[in-house]
């Protein structure tokens, strides 16, 4: 019950509403507010008035100009970075470690017999001296040019740019000779050079007109595009144990090994499988034991390698750099040494300082990164290897996913998503036109660039790098004789300096570098910097904001009551309007409706001399009784009823 009272003076409380009008509610907070200024523009006179209303108006402008310059610096989500150097025992990197030449020629030679005939016979129509002068035999068994058709070489005249002519090298021997002609005068006349263009002609199938052309500045580089190309079909169609045996073995490939003061072998390497690279071996990956940590710098505490790359095993068409492909990375990631490797040359020593750099960031909303690449959209192909998230292993994901969806099938150098088959030109006769226009499409790559996200916290490792002719010729002979031996048990040397590579791989003096990111502002930050600047324009406080709140609440308050009362009376117009006089009483409503011959008295509508005299009829009984009084004329303490 006192429940029932309270609420209903509540409601009578907020029907009252505050008992001020705006300019008393003004007033009251000019005069009661603890902020500076508000006070002395009702205490003092005309003049000054103007000039402390101006004043206070200049300076609240000013505080909410601060205001929205800090709340939109908060809002920006700034960062500082803090830089560290220094040394600490650290797990020592991964380190990958591949032949630049991904298969042995004496292994794949059956496999590319046809395409090496082709090249070589491209190249001799290419480079003749003169028209006719060609070498080939009759003996030589004819060229598989269906091979050929499928990515031809085409040589492109350009004396005329308004109608270049394409010649097929293997179309007829007048194209022949005019690619001849069109070589020799390119070696007699540097002008005439730039007339004549090898390119690879690509269509979306065989005999269609639909192709494109990739042009080349250099001989070179279209030979070596189109033998990739090719090589790529052939090989896709080959079995992975049966890559891996073709490719070079670790026994064979890391002749010693020395980490710190302990001996290790090639089976301290884990084998992983390379498309661009063949069979590769990683030294610490901490795949199946723990990572190796490593407390002091310098090359005496670091990794030692002994490589013999057997250069004379490369496919010559191919592979036209020979070295070792090295990479350090983190452990339990895969390595792109395509695009983050470095070659080692033979017959050198190479040592490499290294240097951790640690980038911690901060994640959303301060930057765009991920954590484990659990919020990025891409599916992670390489996860197959049991490898952490890394961009580049999302970038190449998201163009082999977008590939196997244009294309109908995968890239060689990629993995394969569930259900997919590599291309090849037998099953797949386009496959390098999709390839390559999808590879040129910024609006693919586009999508994959923003699908894509940095991690937030990254290591890379920066090298020191120096070389050193190795071993001297004064050693060179009985480090050969006893290398030979240990590999192959003979006395025999079978090492040469065109294959042997020594690897230092240390820390530096200084082993890490530690870039981490904090917010430039919080909360914290914002909050004292509004209160700040209100201080110290107003002299205000939060009190002084709830004032504030106070009187905004109050405003709106008597704004709602007034709203009402408006409707209420625009209401009780529109009542009046349907009755221009008093309207009747409930007597009059009753006898009107018992008595037919009765008339309400209605002076208002007609003039005074056209009132009719009313009827005669039985006088209306006094029903003032009836009539609805307010409560608060009648006395609050009768319950008798009225006489």
């Amino acid at each position: 019950m006192n429940l029932r009272k309270y609420l209903i003076r509540a409601l009578h409380r907020l029907q009252k509403g505050p008992g001020y009008t705006y300019k008393e509610l003004l007033v009251w907070y000019c005069d009661n507010t603890n902020t500076h200024g508000p006070k002395r523009i009702i205490k003092e006179g005309p003049k000054k008035k103007l000039i402390w209303f101006f004043l206070t108006l200049l300076f609240a402008s000013l505080v909410f100009w601060q205001w929205g310059i800090l709340i939109n610096t908060y809002l920006s989500y700034n960062v500082t970075s803090s830089l560290s150097i220094g040394f600490k025992t650290m797990k020592f990197p991964a380190v990958t470690v591949c032949n630049a030449n991904p298969f042995k020629y004496s292994e794949v030679k059956h496999l590319l017999k046809e395409l090496d005939r082709l090249i070589e016979a491209a190249l001799e129509r290419i480079l003749q001296p003169t028209p006719g002068n060609s070498s080939e035999k009759s003996s030589t068994p004819p060229l598989d040019l269906e091979l050929w058709h499928q990515i031809p070489l085409v040589l492109i005249d350009e004396h005329d740019k308004d109608n270049p002519i394409i010649l097929d090298i293997f179309e007829s021997n007048q194209a022949a000779n005019q690619t001849s002609m069109g070589n020799q005068t390119s070696m007699g006349n540097e002008t005439a050079e730039k007339k004549y263009k090898l390119a690879v002609k690509l269509c979306s199938h065989q005999g269609s007109d639909n192709c494109t052309y990739r042009n080349f500045t250099s001989a070179a580089q279209a030979v070596t595009e189109w033998y990739i190309l090719q090589s790529t079909s052939i090989l896709s169609k080959v079995p992975l144990q049966e890559r891996i045996r073709m490719g070079y073995q670790a026994e064979d490939m890391i002749l010693a090994c020395l980490y710190g003061a302990e001996p290790c072998n090639y089976k301290n390497f884990t084998q992983i499988y390379h498309p661009d690279h063949g069979n590769c071996y990683i030294f610490n990956w901490g795949m199946d034991e723990e990572a190796l940590n490593s407390s002091n710098p310098g090359a005496e505490f670091g990794l030692k390698l002994i490589l013999d790359i057997s250069q004379q095993d490369y496919i010559p068409y191919l592979s036209s750099a020979a070295g070792a492909r090295l990479m350090l990375h983190q452990q339990k990631s895969f390595p792109f040494l395509k695009d983050q490797g470095i070659y080692a040359m033979a017959g050198t020593e190479t040592s490499i300082g290294v240097l951790v750099d640690e980038l911690e960031r901060m994640g959303y909303p301060y930057s765009d990164c991920t954590m484990n690449g659990s919020d990025v959209p891409v599916k992670n192909l390489y996860s197959q290897y049991n490898t952490s998230y890394s961009i580049q292993a999302c970038l190449r994901s998201c163009f082999q996913n977008h590939m196997t969806e244009t294309c109908g099938c995968g890239h060689y150098m990629f993995p394969l998503p569930e259900g997919v088959s590599y291309c090849n030109n037998e099953d797949n006769p386009g496959w390098a036109y999709c390839y390559s226009s999808l590879r040129s499409s910024i609006r693919h790559r586009q999508i994959c660039i923003d699908s894509c996200k940095e991690t937030c916290n990254d290591t890379q490792y920066k090298m020191t790098i120096s070389m050193a002719d190795w071993p001297s010729e004064a050693s060179e002979d009985w480090i050969f004789h006893i290398l030979s031996y240990e590999r192959d048990m003979s006395t025999n040397v079978t090492l040469d300096r065109n294959g042997i590579i020594k690897l230092n791989i240390y820390f530096q003096e200084y082993n890490y570098r530690t870039i981490s990111e904090s917010a430039a502002t919080t909360i914290v930050w914002l909050l004292s910097s509004l209160g700040g600047q209100f201080g110290f324009w107003m002299g205000g406080s939060v009190l002084c904001l709830i004032e504030f709140g106070e009187i905004i609440i109050d405003s709106l308050w008597i704004t709602i009551i007034n709203v009402i009362s408006w409707c209420k009376g625009l209401k009780q117009k529109r009542a009046q309007a349907r009755y221009p006089d008093t309207p009747p009483t409930v007597s009059e409503l009753v006898e009107a409706h018992t008595n037919l011959g009765f008339q309400h008295e209605d002076t208002g509508t007609c003039p005074r001399e056209e009132v009719l005299p009313p009827e005669p009829g039985t006088p209306p009984p006094n029903y003032d009784s009836l009539r609805v009084q307010p409560l608060d004329i009648l006395s609050p303490d009768s319950d008798a009823d009225p006489e």
